[in-house]
């Protein structure tokens, strides 16, 4: 069994990683922390648990975490977990970020998009953690930055097509909507249920964290660099991330060919549908679950390939990934623990 520590367990995406991980075959769940709610059980927090789970959440202590957890997920806020992952790499652990703090290698892309790095020197050293791309390096990495929400919905589609060197990168339009869930737990005016409950907006129009780390892992697959138009979108749902990317090809393809690109690039990865011809994804497809639902439909008057992509934003966005990583990590199958399928309404 594999012993695992969840540091900041009480956010969404905290207990998204505990309610997983508790049933994984492979796994035992040996920590779990708050800084808010240490001392009481986890089913005080989340009823849901009840009788379930009820283990006490504890006081986040490197030491302690280490003795007990080969493999822990931070899911904390970005700039927390630059100041603890040094500290439990050095304890021996091997860890999942699922903050923002180790998805870029060069640190001065983080700076420039976030804040100062404390850990510069473990940015290099981190690999990126979309999972069906990446799957080679993170098998020996002691350190994963799991991807954004955004970029995991936006790069899975493209990334197969960039590789090929099929797509004209000066032009690439996304347009994506995210469930509430998204912006976390914390009580805020611009999530509360009036604010949001009748309402469909854009937010961070042209200046969202998460283009320049869209357009790092693509320029880094060695096709130039990308110019990334990036409009995110709050929709009044929980869960849920459908992302419609708009792009120019460097030269014509038949929509089947693109189709094809894609369904051969993930055969061997369970979690990445590629849909056939007519049928496109939709949230209630994907919630709960940790599968990301790719179509492709070609514009035959403009020429503009349509790619629509939809994933759990908490799941195959989040903790779901993360987990997909740690039993990549840890030589398992990358399903295990993973397989549930979505509720039928």
């Amino acid at each position: 069994m594999i012993r695992v520590a969840v540091v900041g367990a009480t956010g969404y995406t905290g207990a998204e990683l505990v309610r997983i991980l508790s049933v994984h075959p492979h796994v035992e769940l040996t920590m779990i922390t708050s800084r808010q709610y240490a001392g009481q059980p986890f089913s005080d927090v989340f009823p849901s648990f009840f009788q379930r789970l009820d283990c006490r959440l504890e006081s986040y202590e490197p030491k302690k975490v280490a003795d007990v957890a080969d493999v822990v997920f931070t899911a904390l806020p970005h700039k927390l977990p630059m100041a603890i992952v040094p500290e439990l790499l050095g304890e021996g652990c091997r860890v999942v970020d699922l903050s923002a703090d180790f998805r870029f290698s060069d640190p001065d892309l983080y700076e420039k998009a976030y804040e100062p790095h404390k850990a510069r020197a473990f940015c290099s050293e981190a690999v990126y953690g979309l999972s069906e791309v990446f799957a080679e390096k993170i098998a020996t990495a002691r350190l994963v930055g799991n991807p954004g929400c955004y970029p995991t919905c936006i790069l899975l589609p493209l990334v197969p097509l960039v590789q090929r060197g099929w797509v004209d990168l000066s032009h690439l339009i996304c347009d994506a909507k995210s469930g509430v869930s998204g912006a976390g737990r914390s009580v805020s005016l611009a999530t509360h249920y009036c604010e949001i409950a009748q309402g469909f907006k854009a937010y961070k129009v042209g200046m969202h964290r998460h283009r320049p780390e869209i357009t790092a892992i693509l320029e880094g697959l060695g096709q130039g660099r990308p110019q990334l138009t990036f409009v995110p979108h709050l929709v009044p749902t929980i869960r849920g991330m459908l992302a419609t990317t708009y792009v120019q090809l460097s030269e014509h393809r038949q929509e089947s060919e693109v189709r094809a690109c894609i369904t051969e690039a993930y055969a061997h990865h369970s979690f990445v549908r590629v849909l056939p011809e007519g049928r496109f994804p939709d949230l209630a497809f994907v919630r709960g679950t940790n599968f990301c639902d790719i179509a492709v439909r070609l514009d035959p008057e403009t020429g503009v390939l349509i790619l629509i992509s939809a994933i759990d934003n908490l799941v195959k966005g989040a903790a779901g990934q993360a987990i997909q990583n740690m039993n990549i990590m840890c030589g398992l199958d990358e399903r295990s623990g993973l397989e549930a399928l979505p509720p039928v309404i």
